[in-house]
């Protein structure tokens, strides 16, 4: 599977990036993204999708979810990430299922890639909430 993504840049740090679907707008302005913000919103993407696979494998039900990433960067240089906390809320599951959400993400951190390219070099820690 092969993806393609384009960034066209002014003179100075203020760009936009577009893929097949959409735009994001790329700087350190307001309403812009900055390269880790658009890091750290990769890895939840692609570990909510990968949770969505398993939770329907497992014929799990819930109302909606929240993530949230945060990353601390090394002070030296390449300033690659040192530590990745990510939250992740999980509103209308069944008390007795927790259990069974609780695999369910181990497993999407597990099979997310971009959750494994970044374990690579930064510690992940993983929270799991139910409301």
């Amino acid at each position: 599977m092969s993806e393609h993504v384009r960034i066209n840049f002014t003179e100075e740090f203020d760009g936009v990036l577009t893929a097949e679907n959409g735009t994001v707008s790329i700087g350190r302005g307001k309403g812009q993204l900055k390269p880790y913000n658009l890091l750290l919103g990769a890895l939840l993407a692609c570990l909510y999708a990968t949770f969505l696979d398993i939770v329907e494998k497992m014929k799990l039900n819930f109302d909606s979810c929240e993530l949230t990433a945060d990353g601390d960067k090394r002070e030296t240089i390449p300033s690659t990430l040192e530590h990745v906390k990510v939250i992740q809320t999980i509103y209308g599951a069944d008390e007795e299922q927790h259990e069974r959400f609780e695999r369910a993400a181990m497993l999407a951190a597990k099979y997310c890639s971009i959750y494994q390219t970044i374990s690579s070099v930064s510690e992940m820690e993983l929270e799991l909430r139910f409301e």
